[in-house]
């Protein structure tokens, strides 16, 4: 069984997916930040390495995606292959920040990738107002991100709503992290641990 967690940047989505994994005992799979090359670059100069960083999030995902279902074991993924291609990389394109030529030869890429991929059996999406995603990134202060303007974080917040109500690809499970400490208070946690396991059920209905 494969879940995947998404949201935007500072959603929570590698915290619910670290709690969700130890309760379930799934593998968790996490989002390549660490030991990411560009990452640092990008937030630096946006435009300079955008496709570079788009192009490492896809080679790094689709492995992921190659590695999950190879295992035959149940995986929690921490972001999804579809975020990047129909969030991240058209908002910087959008926003000048990606050259169409580059625009292009990611989205041709994605395409043939996609085909040799399935979607996750539940996607577990984390919606977030603006002002709670920029508390909780100043809350953990990751060097990098302090330079995250609110125009960015606010269009790619547009766009995760807009491609969150044509999901269909699978199951889909909605948790609004404005409403909910999951992180802190277990009595919420066990409130989404219902729900995930409400959906699972139904996975094998």
């Amino acid at each position: 069984m494969h879940i995947a967690v998404a949201g935007n940047i500072g959603s929570g989505k590698t915290t619910l997916t670290g709690l969700l994994s130890k309760h379930f005992d799934w593998d968790a799979h996490y989002e390549d930040v660490e030991s990411n090359p560009y990452l640092n670059s990008f937030y630096e100069d946006m435009q300079r390495w955008s496709f570079n960083l788009q192009i490492y999030f896809l080679n790094s995902r689709f492995r992921q995606i190659l590695s999950i279902r190879k295992s035959g074991k149940s995986v929690i993924q921490d972001r999804t292959i579809y975020e990047d291609a129909y969030i991240f990389a058209p908002n910087l394109h959008s926003m000048n920040l990606m050259e169409t030529r580059d625009f292009e030869n990611y989205s041709a890429l994605f395409e043939l990738m996609s085909s040799f991929i399935q979607p996750p059996d539940l996607l577990i999406y984390l919606h977030s107002s603006v002002p709670n995603l920029v508390q909780q990134i100043q809350r953990r202060g990751r060097v990098y991100e302090e330079s995250i303007r609110i125009d960015y974080l606010k269009s790619l917040n547009e766009r995760y709503e807009a491609w969150i109500g044509k999901y269909k690809l699978g199951k889909l499970l909605i948790i609004d992290v404005d409403e909910i400490n999951f992180a802190d208070n277990p009595k919420e946690l066990g409130l989404i641990i219902e729900r995930v396991n409400a959906e699972i059920h139904g996975l094998f209905d």
